[in-house]
């Protein structure tokens, strides 16, 4: 699942998750599964569960799914084990990639994801050689079809809440919080009832970097092959689709 995306390839985004459901869902058990091991069960305890469970529900995982998920995570005789890792390095041209993993195995994904940066012609870096590019951010993207709220009338919601910024096109909104507000924006805006295309708090770049078509097709490339890793969770990057 790729992170933050301009408002234009959401709809060709959610067809590629939609594609690949299986695929996705297993990844988001995976991050259930280590927000049942660090805060317990209870997402009423556990604001990273409540926060991944609306990632879930972003992605349209099922209610029963993610019941299912939550309370094998939590049962006495479950075994496996992950821990989150996160892999910086550089696309075509320079392009600044952050890749966010959860692993049973750490020399196993190591390998994987720098295997697939130099087959795109990239290479890995070091912690921290990217990552100064980019802002943690709450994003919830809610399309404009989904909601009967005016976009004035939505934009106060989200701001008297805690929002940092609110953004509209033709099609969907777009709302930015600080990571530490997120959660009671978004249970804010699922309180009026509200569904989220996006819901969860990513990397966002600072700057951006575009591609000639080359670049364009290696870097895509890139993308596909780490969204096809299982132990790949999120990617983030600054190319300019």
């Amino acid at each position: 699942m790729s992170g933050h995306s301009k408002w234009h390839n959401i709809a060709a985004k959610k067809g590629k998750a939609d594609a690949a459901r299986g695929k996705v869902f297993t990844k988001l058990g995976r991050e259930l599964l280590i927000a049942v091991k660090q805060g317990g069960p209870d997402p009423a305890g556990n604001s990273k569960l409540k926060d991944v469970i609306a990632k879930c529900k972003a992605n349209n995982m099922p209610n029963d799914t993610i019941t299912n998920a939550i309370k094998k995570a939590s049962g006495a005789g479950n075994t496996e084990s992950y821990e989150e890792v996160v892999y910086e390095g550089y696309g075509p041209n320079g392009v600044a990639v952050i890749v966010e993993a959860s692993t049973d195995n750490r020399n196993r994904t190591a390998a994987d994801v720098r295997h697939v940066f130099d087959k795109a012609g990239g290479n890995l870096g070091t912690t921290g050689c990217v990552s100064y590019l980019f802002s943690k951010k709450g994003v919830i993207v809610i399309d404009k079809t989904t909601t009967n709220l005016s976009e004035e009338d939505l934009m106060l919601l989200a701001i008297d809440n805690g929002a940092e910024d609110f953004q509209a096109d033709e099609e969907c909104y777009e709302i930015t919080t600080a990571p530490e507000d997120f959660s009671a924006v978004r249970e804010a805006l699922e309180k009026e009832g509200l569904e989220f295309l996006e819901a969860e708090v990513q990397m966002i770049p600072s700057t951006y970097i575009s591609l000639d078509e080359k670049g364009a097709e290696r870097m895509q490339k890139l993308l596909d092959n780490l969204d096809d890793l299982d132990d790949v969770a999120n990617v983030y990057h600054n190319w300019e689709e």
